[in-house]
């Protein structure tokens, strides 16, 4: 029986400059790779300015008109009747916001977790409580993903607990 001679092992210098050359594009383009200054000044502006949103929000302010754009495209994703697109910020506030909060007897408190930003788009991890009309505490989890353009959010996604969004919708009078 005859064995073919094996093949000779390239240097390990030689593979490590090619592999290094394979994948130096791809490292390049991945997140991790450090933002140039202007991107980080974005980054940093529109964190802040969420951050200073939701801080305001928690003390009892109403900010949605000054961080929404007018025509801001919200989706609220899941199966609940609630869930869809709204194209502009009236028709998010009209339709989904105060079914919700006309059946709270005080505002909505939210107690950010996280606020992560990248460019333009920040994400929110926050959770929300309060007081239903009939007494009942109402709590659920968020996730918001914003896209902003000129200091005002102009895209958002927003992913909660349907179930609970339509447990006090449809077992709680609206306030009088």
């Amino acid at each position: 029986m005859t064995h073919a001679p094996l093949p000779l092992r390239p240097r390990r210098g030689l593979r490590h400059a090619l592999l290094c050359a394979i994948l130096a594009p791809f490292i390049a383009a991945s997140p991790v790779a450090a933002q140039p200054p202007a991107a980080e000044a974005t980054t940093e502006a529109n964190r802040q300015l969420v951050r200073d949103a939701f801080d305001a929000w928690a003390n009892g302010e109403s900010v949605f008109g000054e961080l929404l754009a007018e025509n801001v495209e919200w989706t609220i994703h899941g199966s609940d009747p609630v869930a869809g697109t709204y194209t502009n910020r009236a028709d998010f506030v009209e339709r989904a916001s105060v079914p919700l909060i006309s059946r709270l007897a005080g505002p909505l408190v939210p107690e950010v977790h996280a606020i992560y930003a990248d460019g333009d788009t920040v994400i929110v991890r926050f959770d929300g409580s309060a007081t239903t009309t009939s007494g009942a505490p109402y709590r659920n989890q968020f996730v918001w993903i914003f896209e902003l353009a000129d200091g005002e959010v102009v895209r958002a996604e927003a992913f909660l607990d349907l179930s609970a969004y339509r447990t006090v919708v449809d077992n709680n009078a609206p306030r009088g």
